[in-house]
């Protein structure tokens, strides 16, 4: 085989292999583009806030402290995961946890949530199944360790240490856990005003309710 044949052939595999790369990165579901303003997440979104009524309805969780934690665990990135080690500080190595999605939800409690929720097939990477996870999650918070469902602050410790390291208070000794709860109950509570100012404006059919 020539040179010139065999740089053609390597070419062409080259490109057999970015196509699929490409097709698979178009069909991400892209961020909204003010992560920080819910009234505009869920105008830029379509189907969003149905989602989330839903997740709503069925959990009885606020939809402002579902979408704050999604805002802090993603930023709303559907295929969002945890960065990776470095290895001599410059040497890629593997990712701290195998959390992913909207959610940043990890193998084995995805696994539990299709299993006590019924969403057997359920992806991490579809917000309509991310932020029922979120209302879920935050349900066994409140069956397990008492907490309220607007306490995005205690609902976030929960969330982050599992419910036996809230029990146990391991938050405690993890002053920037704290911080970034803090953070997060900031959010839902903007989300919270937010969303009360553009209600009537979202909803088509008078739907009212608290979120």
């Amino acid at each position: 085989m020539s040179k010139q044949r065999l740089r053609l052939k390597q070419t062409a595999g080259t490109a057999l292999l970015v196509v699929p790369m490409l097709l698979v990165a178009s069909c991400a579901t892209p961020p909204p583009s003010d992560v920080d303003n819910i009234c505009a997440i869920f105008e830029e979104k379509s189907g969003w806030y149905e989602d989330a009524k839903s997740a709503r309805a069925r959990w009885e969780v606020p939809i402002s402290v579902m979408m704050a934690f999604m805002r802090q665990e993603s930023s709303f990135v559907a295929t969002a995961k945890p960065p990776r080690k470095k290895i001599l500080g410059v040497i890629p190595g593997p990712r701290s946890s195998d959390a992913y999605g909207y959610s940043q939800a990890k193998d084995d409690t995805w696994t539990w949530y299709e299993r006590s929720s019924g969403r057997y097939g359920a992806d991490r990477d579809d917000f309509d199944d991310a932020i029922d996870f979120v209302g879920w999650y935050n349900d066994v918070s409140h069956r397990t360790n008492g907490i309220a469902k607007d306490d995005s602050f205690r609902l976030y410790l929960a969330y982050h240490e599992g419910h036996g390291g809230y029990k146990r208070g391991t938050y405690r000794s993890k002053p920037w856990l704290i911080t970034v709860a803090k953070k997060v109950d900031s959010q839902a509570k903007r989300y919270d005003q937010q969303l009360r100012a553009c209600v009537d404006a979202l909803e088509s059919r008078g739907w009212r309710g608290w979120w």
